[in-house]
């Protein structure tokens, strides 16, 4: 996303080449490691309830669709960028492609954005269990909230979530949480048997 991100800022008319399609492509590769981000979460989640874990494979499910739709976005730009001469071309493409019944809701509205509610709800969650600090979700607000205002802010964007995500499995595993040490049967801290 980064990347996609800074490549976009570098081409202003957003019209089909070098700069358009390596974007797309970046933004693919990068939407689709989040497939493994999201079921990397759901890995760390140790829900304790039937209720926490269907809603922590929920937001992992929101999550994938996500993926899948701004794939599928990714996919059609790239394919309009190809066949079209000019960003004149690219908008007759995309206003044929986007009047088909439920492209606009599934590949451009309300698909894209259960990628963000998704990963919110997933850190959410980890961050109610303790298996992530409370700043992580704060993080990807932030960085949701930037790529919303604007797409020129993806960059920023995208570096907030990697604050938020790249030290994940380290920190989890690295540091148990206090039900894993012993609290919760009464000992903590954790006293030899």
């Amino acid at each position: 996303m980064l990347a996609y991100g800074v490549i976009r800022l570098s081409d202003p008319d957003h019209g089909p080449g070098l700069a358009w399609t390596s974007g797309h492509i970046a933004l693919i590769a990068g939407v689709l490691l989040f497939a493994a981000i999201f079921l990397g979460l759901l890995r760390l989640s140790k829900p304790t309830t039937s209720a926490a874990r269907l809603s922590i494979q929920a937001a992992t499910l929101l999550g994938l669709v996500g993926v899948v739709a701004v794939t599928a976005q990714g996919v059609i730009d790239l394919v309009v960028g190809f066949r079209a001469d000019d960003r004149a071309g690219m908008d007759r493409f995309f206003e044929s492609i986007q009047s088909h019944p439920g492209v606009m809701p599934a590949v451009y509205t309300v698909g894209p954005n259960l990628f963000f509610v998704g990963l919110l709800w997933l850190v959410i969650q980890l961050a109610v269990q303790r298996r992530i600090g409370v700043w992580r979700p704060v993080l990807v607000v932030l960085g949701t909230a930037a790529m919303a205002a604007s797409l020129d802010l993806m960059p920023l964007g995208a570096l907030l979530f990697c604050a938020a995500l790249s030290p994940l499995g380290r920190n989890a595993t690295a540091h148990p949480t206090r039900a894993e040490l012993g609290e919760a049967d009464g000992r903590w801290p954790r006293q030899p048997a």
